[in-house]
């Protein structure tokens, strides 16, 4: 099932799902009601369907089978939010290699761009410390949590923040956790696995950087309204047959930026779950992000974001995300 979260006309997030080749939505709490007469509370959030488990799941594949046309809208007429917005708890990992290694290379080479000659500067550089990162992306997976508070859906606007000169975009998926997870051994933990969305983890790259050197993570780098981006859907795990061989691209304005897969992840998501359940609990509808995909970002390239950019990243088998970058 692909579902998401979209707005009534009082603004109140309400659970439903793609129908009709995603050109339609169905309200699926709406749809129950007028089949069955009566309310079912699970059927009206993305989250209390994921809270429910299977049983919720299979109503809500049961309601949109019976879905009238008065539960029925254009997906053109429809305002969507984040399928989950905001999620119980959200963790970005990194598990790209590719990723980490032409970042890596393209700060150096904007560093280097300040000598008489750039290229002298950049071969002179002592770039060992990338190799000791290499390694310890390697051992385990990291990651950091971000600000659940700041999620927005497709096509809504993102807002540049003024403290930042420099905005990038990450493509990324994840995933949302199903059921209670603690300390789960990772071939057990494609169970705890409830369905995928679209990652744009916004950037802003001049604050990142300068705080990185302290050693402790991302922080205003990544903590701004607006900054993380999801959806358009929620595809259940059901329906993903193979989350690790999809075609990933990101277009600006049109143009195509980059291109990666998921098949170069260093960790799936099956680990990623065995290492971060290790002694806590992880809860049902929390958020888990691969990280960006390799050539992923703007930064790999060596481009920059402008003020008004539609920024569109694909992920093969979820869709389109699409939002436009704008300055207040």
């Amino acid at each position: 099932m692909r579902l998401v979260t979209f707005l009534d006309a009082d603004g109140r997030q309400l659970a439903g799902a793609f129908a009709d080749n995603d050109q339609t939505v169905v309200d699926l709490a709406a749809a129950y009601r007028l089949a069955h007469g009566e309310h079912a509370d699970v059927l009206t959030s993305v989250l209390h369907l994921i809270e429910g488990g299977d049983d919720a799941l299979d109503l809500a594949y049961e309601t949109l089978k019976v879905a009238t046309s008065d539960a029925r809208m254009a997906r053109s007429v429809v305002r969507l939010t984040a399928p989950v917005q905001p999620p119980p708890q959200m963790r970005d990992t990194s598990s790209f290699a590719l990723h980490l290694q032409q970042s890596a290379d393209a700060g150096w080479r904007m560093r280097a761009q300040r000598a008489p000659d750039p290229e002298a500067a950049y071969q002179a550089m002592d770039r060992s410390e990338d190799a000791a990162m290499l390694k310890a992306y390697d051992r385990q997976p990291i990651y950091y949590k971000c600000n659940r508070f700041s999620v927005i859906g497709t096509e809504q606007d993102i807002v540049w923040p003024s403290f930042s000169k420099w905005m990038d975009f990450e493509l990324e998926f994840g995933f949302y956790i199903k059921g209670h997870a603690t300390d789960v051994p990772a071939d057990k933990a494609r169970d705890h696995i409830f369905g995928y969305t679209i990652f744009n983890d916004m950037s802003a790259r001049d604050a990142q950087f300068a705080e990185m050197a302290g050693r402790l993570g991302p922080a205003k780098g990544k903590d701004f309204d607006t900054g993380n981006v999801m959806g358009p859907c929620l595809v259940t795990a059901d329906e993903m047959t193979d989350p690790y061989n999809l075609t990933m691209v990101s277009r600006i304005n049109g143009e195509e930026w980059g291109r990666g897969s998921s098949a170069d992840m260093r960790w799936s998501f099956e680990e990623m779950i065995a290492h971060i359940s290790r002694s806590e609990t992880l809860h049902p509808g929390e958020f888990i992000g691969s990280g960006a995909c390799g050539n992923g970002c703007g930064l790999e390239h060596q481009k920059r974001l402008a003020p008004g950019d539609l920024i569109e990243l694909e992920v093969e088998g979820i869709g389109i995300l699409r939002n436009r970058l704008i300055k207040p």
